[in-house]
């Protein structure tokens, strides 16, 4: 039995750049499926607004932010614990849209 060779597609012809619109499209799918139901409700409306254009922020930030474990986010983001220096700047923003969204009071 003879095997048919196979032809391998330069990694250059599969891969493609993600846009910004799909990249926020990811991040608001991984804001609202948490591991934690909290975080989802914290996350997840500030990814809609995000996609939306209601709201702006460093998505680099915002992405380096969502990679850490969520109970560690819930106590920076509810102020329970003090944030690390790295991601004040983002948690502030998260904490700003939730108090202005009227879900915190």
């Amino acid at each position: 039995m003879t095997e048919t060779p196979r032809t391998e597609t330069p990694a250059t012809e599969t891969s493609r750049i993600e846009t910004a619109h799909e990249r926020l499209k990811r991040l608001r799918i991984r804001g609202w499926r948490r591991g934690m139901k909290e975080m989802d409700l914290i996350l997840g409306p500030f990814c809609d607004a995000l996609l939306e254009g209601r709201e702006s922020c460093d998505l680099d930030a915002l992405e380096a932010l969502m990679n850490e474990n969520d109970q560690d986010l819930y106590l920076w983001i509810s102020g329970a614990t003090p944030c690390p220096t790295a991601f004040a700047p983002m948690a502030q923003v998260l904490r700003a849209y939730r108090i202005g969204s009227g879900a915190v009071r």
